[in-house]
């Protein structure tokens, strides 16, 4: 007969309970009490649900082995048993016996169900076996049947029958260990089942590998580099793209010239005109030499009055000459430009112009090392030559794509160099520095652009041969070579070597060979011209035939020469 099993929580009240008991949907109704009994240790509570089950007519059955909930049970007349595969019993309610101030019944003297093994005795030969299922059980009786008396023990007595009980060889079920094996059974179960969904369903694919013959199609043309301009065959030109790099580079270098870099003589010198009656001007920078042979320059024009009166008496005696002075300065520094008053004569000004100075003083003398124009030159070259491998590596990296760079194609263009000390100038430390703001660029082509400059190419080769189809580009192998830059184009060389064969299109491949074993898609692909062998390897070793989604099935090729 079946049995509905109801496991009771601690929380759980009477009223809960009887609802899950109403709830079931079979005749017996197993009731598995916590450890704490709780709500159960009511008589009261008993009964109710007795009347409860009998009205909704149903059998209840303890299971249990506390000895107080058992003898409840006795009063309630509600069937017990130890676990849910032994043989369920009424208990009869416990005589009491007076021993020495205690309660003690005998439990050897009442041979019933599992306690008639604890006492040595033998079951009666008609009674059923302690072990058999609950499920084998009748307990539509109302009257309660021979069973043990159980009495009533303190706890240290019950742990005492509990271990002769275990000495004696009963065997105690346990029942979580039985839950436990029933789900990780159960795990196992859907595990397997998963398994086998994936291995039949989701895991058989195929690759199909096609070797055929394929003949070299070159590629080889001089290019027009077009910058941002698209890519045409037609016209011969590629789209290109250029990455760029601003960066001052500087060279060190020591000078070799010797200056003197001391403080200038200075003084005035007055001019006198008897020569011209209309005023005249001397410009800055007007040589005046002294009669020692210094030279002095005036650093300001000067506008010297024309002279009245006569001549001559103005060449005589000075009577109504123009007369005007003018600062100078030594044209080079040193204490050899420091003279005392004489007279100068006065670049480009000839007749009765006299020019007179005053003593020239404050001339110093230092020589110190500066950078001569040759020096300069020779600094400058050493820029242009210096090495910019490292600009062009750090350019280079920044093509991230796959881009094709054209190595030839780096350049540097320096602005004006700027000498520090300038020239002339007194070089401390011993070394000048000369800089250029200087701009480095390098040009690629992208990947996307070669491959369909490539194709197009030997589309071309293959035009009119429908039989015909490209399998490989030569985008792996190709060369940009021979890098050319005039006032007019830039130009390359480009060369690849592509390979075409006998038109066969995956897609088709897959629709033919879809369902079928290895010797039939071997035989069905080899018959097609061209095609000298065919391979098929299955994703499983248990994967025999190739599967009827498409998607699982991959084509490749291999090339051969023809």
């Amino acid at each position: 007969m079946n049995k509905d099993v109801i496991y009771i929580d601690v929380e759980d009240d009477v009223t809960a309970i009887i609802g899950k008991i109403k709830a079931s949907k079979e005749k017996i109704v197993a009731i598995v009490p916590p450890k704490r009994v709780g709500v159960l240790q009511s008589a009261v509570n008993l009964r109710l649900l007795d009347r409860m089950a009998k009205t909704a007519d149903k059998k209840l059955v303890l299971i249990t082995n506390n000895q107080a909930l058992i003898a409840l049970s006795a009063a309630a007349a509600i069937p017990v048993a130890k676990n849910l595969q032994s043989k369920p019993e009424v208990a009869e309610i416990p005589a009491l016996e007076v021993d020495d101030g205690e309660d003690v019944i005998d439990g050897a003297q009442l041979p019933v169900g599992d306690h008639a093994k604890a006492s040595g005795k033998e079951p009666e030969a008609d009674k059923p076996n302690l072990d058999d299922a609950i499920d084998d059980v009748d307990i539509d009786e109302e009257k309660p049947s021979a069973a043990a008396v159980v009495p009533v023990k303190d706890s240290t007595k019950s742990d005492a029958k509990m271990s002769a009980l275990k000495k004696s060889g009963v065997k105690v079920p346990d029942f979580s260990r039985f839950r436990k094996r029933l789900f990780i059974g159960g795990a196992a179960l859907v595990l397997l089942i998963a398994f086998l969904v994936w291995a039949n369903v989701f895991a058989p694919s195929a690759k199909v590998i096609i070797t055929a013959k394929t003949s070299p199609a070159p590629v080889s043309m001089t290019v027009t580099l077009g910058g941002t301009t698209p890519t045409n065959v037609d016209k011969g030109i590629i789209q290109t793209v250029t990455k760029t790099m601003k960066k001052d580079v500087s060279v060190d270098f020591t000078p070799t010239g010797q200056k003197d870099v001391g403080n200038k003589a200075s003084g005035t010198i007055t001019i006198t005109n008897c020569d011209s009656s209309t005023s005249f001007v001397i410009p800055a920078g007007t040589i005046f030499t002294a009669s020692f042979g210094q030279n002095y320059l005036n650093s300001s024009s000067v506008t010297v009055p024309g002279f009245t009166g006569s001549s001559s008496a103005c060449q005589n005696t000075g009577a109504g000459a123009g007369v005007v002075k003018v600062d100078v300065s030594a044209e080079k520094a040193g204490t050899s430009y420091n003279i005392s008053a004489t007279s100068y004569t006065i670049d480009g000004v000839s007749g009765y112009v006299y020019a007179q100075g005053t003593a020239m003083s404050g001339g110093t003398t230092k020589i110190a090392t500066v950078a001569t124009a040759d020096d300069i030159q020779k600094a400058k070259q050493a820029l242009v030559d210096k090495s910019s491998d490292d600009i062009k590596v750090a350019l280079t990296k920044q093509f991230a794509n796959g881009e094709f760079v054209i190595g030839d194609s780096f350049t540097v263009e320096h602005a004006e160099a700027v000498v520090t000390p300038a020239e002339g100038q007194e070089v401390t430390g011993g070394k000048a520095t000369v800089t250029s703001a200087s701009t480095f660029s390098i040009t690629a082509v992208a990947k996307s652009e070669l491959e369909a400059f490539l194709k197009s190419s030997i589309n071309k080769q293959i035009d009119g041969q429908k039989n015909q189809r490209i399998y490989d580009d030569g985008i792996d192998k190709a060369t940009l070579t021979g890098y050319s830059k005039t006032d007019q184009s830039t130009t390359v060389n480009i060369g690849a070597t592509g390979r075409i064969g006998p038109n066969i299109d995956q897609d088709s491949v897959k629709k033919e060979v879809q369902g079928k074993k290895y010797g039939e898609v071997q035989s069905l692909l080899e018959a097609i011209d061209g095609v000298s062998d065919v391979d098929v390897k299955f994703s499983y070793f248990w994967v025999t035939t190739v599967p009827n989604d498409i998607s699982k099935i991959d084509v490749e090729f291999k090339l051969q020469d023809a």
